[in-house]
């Protein structure tokens, strides 16, 4: 069975409608860890040495990293920035060799909530960016980490969502969960 890791940032996932249903659908998925980051760390603050240990031993564990989050002013929520600082800084060098070299290869799924329509993330719509274009630190990251890139799963006009409209993202969240774990996992070329 495939281990899955879902990491949530979300700054109070308790105030949250959408993420929030997206979240506890998840939890259902057999193989799925969820998690939510910004309960680990109230604070936002998170030591590379103490706490980043933890959290990279939990991402070498995994076989899929799925990391969800709320669109927020064209960015990510500041506690995953502060995840991104102290674990992955921890892993690609300051242990190099005992924990990103070995986290190369695990596939990454983001899983994003947006507030606006989706013909507003175009060059003509009312953003003028492209979600695409959004998560581009997103995607050079996950470049620089090794981490193959799964396509994004991304629910549009969240916070306007009504009971049936959740339930249908909830459903749609799951079916992508299920595709992306099921995506057969391409070997590195540290693993061949």
């Amino acid at each position: 069975m495939s281990k899955t890791l879902l990491l949530m940032f979300h700054r109070d996932i308790e105030k949250s409608v959408a993420n929030a249903a997206l979240f506890r659908a998840a939890q259902g998925i057999e193989g799925v860890t969820a998690i939510d980051v910004q309960a680990r760390y109230p604070d936002g603050r998170i030591d590379m040495f103490t706490d980043a240990q933890a959290d990279a031993q939990l991402l070498l564990g995994a076989d899929r990293i799925v990391l969800q989050f709320p669109v927020q002013w064209y960015a990510t929520p500041s506690i995953l920035k502060a995840w991104q600082d102290a674990v992955l800084t921890r892993m690609y060098y300051v242990f190099p060799q005992d924990e990103g070299e070995r986290l190369a290869g695990t596939p990454l799924m983001v899983v994003a909530t947006l507030g606006n329509l989706a013909d507003a993330y175009t060059r003509s719509g009312q953003n003028h960016y492209s979600v695409d274009e959004i998560f581009t630190p997103l995607k050079a990251m996950a470049h620089r980490c090794g981490l193959p890139w799964h396509k994004p799963h991304l629910t549009f006009s969240a916070d306007k969502l009504d009971d049936a409209a959740l339930a249908t993202a909830a459903r749609s969240y799951i079916r992508a969960l299920q595709a992306f774990i099921a995506t057969p996992r391409v070997a590195t070329a540290a693993e061949v």
